[in-house]
């Protein structure tokens, strides 16, 4: 399978402050890959990283095959806010990102403004926070990218500007085929439109792989209190809770769990997602109380 994007102990530090640490992905292209976690986790540093607006402090990073440039042609990215000119109109942007890029589709730009109904005389600083967001994708997808970078794109928008934004997208991928890297806190609507996922904990790479094979091989298992380590091989816990005579964990587990006194159970991607954040949030916790102590 080919990759779009790979990176080997990838870090970025800004001075003491570790943004991202020790990162090592192989994403592969053809995807439309979720990138999720809390704020603080490292989502935007690698995405800038990834498009060359960022120099990595050290490991390496190949994007499409050879190393990343800020302005590369193959790379779109849309930034967080779906930054555009709100001084310019919509025709303004359109005329400016057919300027700047070579492999630029006029007749793509200008048939999604005529299906989104925007005003091509109206300035964007007048556009509802939808209409930015499409005129962004817009501008990003008609230089016909080959990787589509895409950093909290709907946070702001409502249900429907939401929906609308990402079938647009979804719309685009099937026609040309890109690979797509868009992070969100939206798990239910990454789950909408994203095969592939990363999660980023703590500046950390916490699982990364297939949607259907992640969630295929991760199961809640509920039943008497129970050490996790006696659960035998090939089943690891990724998040534990217990009370005095329960135990709920979220397992990953190669081999199955046939055991009559647990009840197993297929978890959703939020369970997933959430899974993992709240195992590193509270090692994170148990890390202070034991420094405190």
């Amino acid at each position: 399978m080919a990759s779009a994007v790979t990176t080997q102990n990838l870090t970025k530090k800004y001075g003491r402050k570790t943004a991202l640490l020790d990162c090592t992905l192989d994403v592969p292209a053809g995807h439309v890959i979720g990138l999720v976690g809390p704020n603080g986790a490292g989502k935007s540093t690698l995405l800038q990283l990834i498009c060359g607006l960022l120099a990595p402090t050290a490991g390496s990073l190949s994007v499409l095959g050879a190393l990343p440039a800020s302005g590369l042609p193959r790379i779109g990215f849309v930034a967080q806010d779906t930054p555009v000119y709100g001084g310019l109109t919509v025709a303004d942007h359109l005329r400016f990102g057919k300027h700047l890029n070579q492999t630029w589709d006029d007749d793509l730009a200008r048939e999604r403004i005529e299906r989104l109904e925007l005003d091509p005389k109206q300035k964007a600083g007048k556009l509802s926070g939808g209409q930015r967001a499409q005129l962004a994708l817009t501008v990003a997808i008609a230089k016909r990218p080959e990787l589509l970078l895409l950093d909290e794109p709907v946070a702001a928008l409502d249900p429907l500007a939401r929906r609308e934004f990402l079938q647009g997208l979804m719309e685009y991928v099937a026609e040309s085929g890109a690979t797509v890297v868009m992070s969100s806190h939206l798990v239910a609507d990454l789950e909408r439109v994203c095969d592939y996922l990363i999660v980023l904990v703590k500046s950390k790479v916490r699982v990364t792989g297939d949607v259907e094979e992640l969630l295929a091989t991760h199961h809640r298992v509920t039943g008497a209190r129970i050490d996790p380590e006696k659960l035998g091989p090939g089943r690891a816990v990724v998040h534990a809770r217990h009370t005095d005579v329960q135990s709920s964990l979220v397992v990953r587990s190669t081999a199955p769990i046939d055991d009559p006194a647990f009840t197993v159970d297929p978890i959703d991607l939020e369970d997933l997602v959430l899974a993992y954040m709240s195992e590193a949030a509270e090692s994170g916790r148990n890390r202070v109380l034991e420094k405190q102590r």
